[in-house]
């Protein structure tokens, strides 16, 4: 493996691609105490379903490395209701600036996708060559399938042009500027959300969706942005990798810690005719720990930060 920039914290441009949402500001954040230059636009300012916009601001800017951290998200909820604009405007969006990228000769490419690209029954831990190798649970096929057609673009690309360009498939993340909206957020944010509320309101129990036994692995997202920015320097023979933390823990278990921390008394009831999801979801990340990176956020410790983040947030909303 060698260092594709002549150093870790040498400056390069780095153009985040949804550099407001929750991946794109930790990785803003980073890149800017390593010494790296740091681009990107709103949404507002630039949309990036416009392929003349998205491939003109590639050529304007002329990054060294591209973060393609833009995408429609949502949780089970979302992607039921809304499964066109979370295949459709994901596809629009990550094939413009993988183009663009390609067209404006940008050194180096990060595409992130999630861990719903894989099967619903893969092996566990899920290694990287499951892909593909059946079918994909039902609640987020939506968003998987271009998530799955954005790697396979990235992978492509590699093959025809001999780019340095990876994908990165991050676990569930969490952290600072997730989003806490019950009709879009995806399970911790929702679960902090409401135990938060309950404790206010003085509520006795909470309702969890399904039984609370599916197993899910969780990534602080500043250890995502560190993964990121180690990837994006280095030259790697492989197109895609894992990032996970390496721990895993039951739904009914994560609502059990974020009440501690929350400060929550109450108890947790269950709504099975809510979806489940994937019974258990859980990353093989040895590839990229081989290479020298992992995880250093624990579970504990980073719902106590993402807390204190979620209290500010609406102690500014109030106008306190």
């Amino acid at each position: 493996m060698k260092v594709y920039f002549d150093d870790y914290y040498n400056i390069v441009k780095i153009y985040i691609a949804g550099i407001n949402g929750m991946v794109g500001s930790a990785v803003a954040r980073l890149a800017k105490k390593t010494g790296h230059e740091v681009l990107g636009k709103s949404s507002r300012e630039l949309d990036l379903t416009d392929r003349i916009q998205t491939v003109q601001e590639i050529k304007n800017t002329k990054p060294d490395i591209l973060v393609i951290a833009a995408a429609k998200v949502g949780g089970i909820g979302a992607n039921s209701q809304y499964p066109v604009d979370f295949l459709s405007l994901n596809l629009q969006i990550q094939t413009n600036l993988i183009d663009a990228a390609h067209i404006n000769k940008v050194k180096k490419v990060i595409f992130l996708g999630s861990s719903c690209i894989y099967p619903k029954f893969a092996p566990q831990p899920i290694p990287e060559t499951s892909l593909l190798s059946s079918a994909l649970e039902e609640t987020n096929e939506p968003y998987a399938i271009a998530k799955i057609a954005g790697l396979k673009l990235i992978h492509a690309y590699r093959k025809q042009y001999g780019h340095q360009w990876v994908s990165l498939m991050p676990t569930n993340l969490y952290g600072e500027n997730d989003n806490f909206d019950l009709a879009q957020s995806h399970v911790l944010p929702a679960l902090m959300n409401k135990i938060h509320a309950a404790k206010v309101a003085g509520a006795k129990e909470v309702t969890i969706w399904g039984d609370g036994m599916p197993l899910r692995e969780f990534l602080h997202v500043d250890d995502l942005a560190e993964a990121i920015i180690f990837m994006a320097t280095r030259e790697v023979d492989e197109a895609l990798f894992n990032v996970g933390s390496g721990d895993e823990i039951s739904i009914l278990d994560l609502a059990k810690a974020i009440a501690e921390v929350v400060g929550y008394e109450g108890g947790f009831t269950f709504d099975k005719n809510q979806p489940n999801g994937t019974p258990r979801k859980f990353l093989d990340s040895s590839r990229i720990n081989k290479m020298g990176w992992a995880s250093k956020i624990e579970l504990k410790t980073g719902l106590i930060n993402t807390y204190d983040w979620y209290l500010t947030q609406l102690e500014e909303s109030s106008g306190k």
